[in-house]
């Protein structure tokens, strides 16, 4: 039986892939605790949507969020844990690139920025879309502050999602009747 708690954490540290211990707040931990936040929204999406297409989508886009994350928790030097990693491909970029372009045919052309809300469905994905962006932001800066090893195909890969997730809000909206406000801004009396 595998425990839920091990108490090795207890002192504010935990191992990555291939046995190295770091603090809880290291930068990698920090990216992949991102990573796993998004998740768990898109799994809050997927539970409450009527929306059979997008929650096959999400489906498809949970696990390639665990092996981006797997490859954050692995240090270069974890050569055995390297070769078990499950591989980061372009094809799951264009995947997403594609599933963008099909939504978007359901959709009016934008014309100013949407303000997030209309249905439930929409705004939980406005909240994902922003955590998304987060979790893309502290992957970055844990590759790039921390030489922390950071695959390319994620970076695309989080950067496209972010999109993906903005279209789905939009066209759920739209599929249900939520009503999209548009965000212009204050002109200057004069």
């Amino acid at each position: 039986m595998v425990r839920i708690y091990t108490k090795t954490g207890d002192e504010g540290e935990t191992s990555l892939f291939g046995g190295d211990r770091v603090g809880k707040n290291d930068p990698r931990i920090e990216a992949y605790g991102s990573l796993d936040e998004l998740n768990a929204y898109l799994g809050w999406f997927r539970s409450i949507t009527r929306e059979e297409d997008l929650a096959r989508l999400v489906l498809s886009i949970q696990p390639v969020l665990f092996d981006l994350g797997a490859h954050l928790a692995t240090p270069p030097e974890a050569e055995k844990a390297h070769r078990i990693l499950p591989p980061l491909e372009q094809s799951k970029v264009t995947e997403i690139e594609r599933s963008i372009d099909t939504l978007e045919t359901e959709l009016n052309p934008l014309t100013a920025f949407v303000l997030p809300g209309g249905t439930p469905e929409s705004a939980v994905l406005q909240v994902t879309r922003a955590v998304a962006r987060r979790a893309e932001r502290a992957v970055v800066r844990a590759g790039r502050e921390h030489n922390v090893e950071v695959p390319a195909i994620g970076l695309a890969y989080l950067n496209r999602l972010s999109d993906l997730l903005f279209v789905m809000a939009r066209v759920v909206n739209r599929r249900q009747g939520g009503n999209e406000e548009l965000w212009t801004p204050e002109r200057p009396v004069r």
